[in-house]
């Protein structure tokens, strides 16, 4: 199978793609290398992969996406996107191009080239501050940020494609991902590197609100089986987490005790978007997927802490 991955060279892609290809698929790789976070860490992700006979990289950005950069491909796996809850309030602009332009963009390529199996990288940021925990896909989506607003409605997007163009699509809302490699913004690298550095970490909210993180190598699994498993109809939206929610100062205690050294702690308000808990009920996509979280928070973050002290990119590890 040839597989067309979107952000290849960001912290997810990464992994996806050499999943992909120790898997033994043929893997075309597009990344524009937005200013999110620095182009060398990007680079440094992406040359894990680069030179592999069956990986093709593409340097574009998908507003200039035609179908010929499509040909051949089977199945295409969509994580480009403007990241980040807080700065959507101050940067709309440019979460509507990337997050919802530019899925236009390549579903209605996909369509011409006749790709139909599409797998969207969506976000628990839909839900906003859920009614009801575990939450499933059911629950009403209520969006507490612009970031989960243009995360919403690329899936509706891609209903009205599914519709009139038959794509296949797996909207999949991933629970918040961690691992190594992880972007240097997320809360987890950022409690890391101040155990190991003693740099300020700036916990905003009283540390009681929870979050339910899924490593990265079960968010590419799902990635995976959703680029082959029976489609059901319409657009499938489904739940990627459920591994168990813990509170930041749990995390903060626990990301000590593995680097063994404390996190230089400041605390501030809570910040607009912020939501007081994320947690998946994962039945929907064990039923349509066969996927169920493998790594628990202590061990994922055991590896994460491993991989800072030894940086050695091809020995992430897996799951699968």
């Amino acid at each position: 199978m040839r597989v067309m991955v979107t952000g290849c060279a960001g912290f997810i892609g990464s992994h996806l793609v050499n999943r992909l290809l120790a898997d033994g698929h043929q893997v075309t790789g597009i990344d524009s290398f937005t200013d999110y976070y620095p182009r060398e860490l990007k680079e440094r992700n992406n040359a894990w992969n680069m030179g592999k006979e069956s990986f093709q990289f593409i340097e574009m950005d998908l507003a200039i996406l035609t179908k010929a950069e499509l040909t051949g491909v089977d199945a295409i796996i969509h994580l480009a996107a403007q990241p980040g809850v807080r700065a959507s309030w101050a940067k709309f602009d440019n979460y509507i191009n990337e997050n919802l332009l530019s899925t236009h963009k390549l579903a209605t390529a996909a369509g011409e080239a006749g790709v139909k199996r599409f797998v969207f990288a969506s976000s628990s940021s839909v839900y906003g501050d859920a009614h009801a925990y575990p939450t499933h896909e059911t629950t009403p989506t209520i969006p507490r940020s612009p970031y989960g607003v243009t995360k919403l409605a690329g899936e509706s997007l891609l209903d009205a494609h599914a519709a009139n163009f038959g794509l296949e699509v797996f909207a999949l809302r991933f629970f918040t991902v961690y691992g190594p490699g992880q972007r240097p913004d997320m809360a987890i690298q950022r409690l890391i590197r101040s155990a190991i550095d003693g740099g300020e970490f700036r916990l905003y909210g009283d540390g009681h609100q929870r979050r339910d993180f899924t490593f990265v190598a079960d968010i590419v699994d799902a990635c995976v089986r959703a680029t082959s498993s029976i489609y059901p109809d319409g657009t499938v939206r489904l739940n990627i987490g459920g591994s168990g929610d813990i509170s930041m100062n749990e995390l903060i205690s626990l990301v000590e005790s593995t680097v063994g050294g404390p996190v230089n702690l400041s605390r501030h308000p809570a910040q607009l978007g912020d939501v007081l808990r994320t947690g998946a009920d994962g039945s929907r996509s064990s039923e349509i997927l066969g996927w169920k979280p493998r790594v628990q928070i202590e061990e994922g973050v055991a590896r994460q802490v491993k991989f800072e002290l030894e940086p050695t990119y091809g020995t992430w590890g897996s799951t699968h």
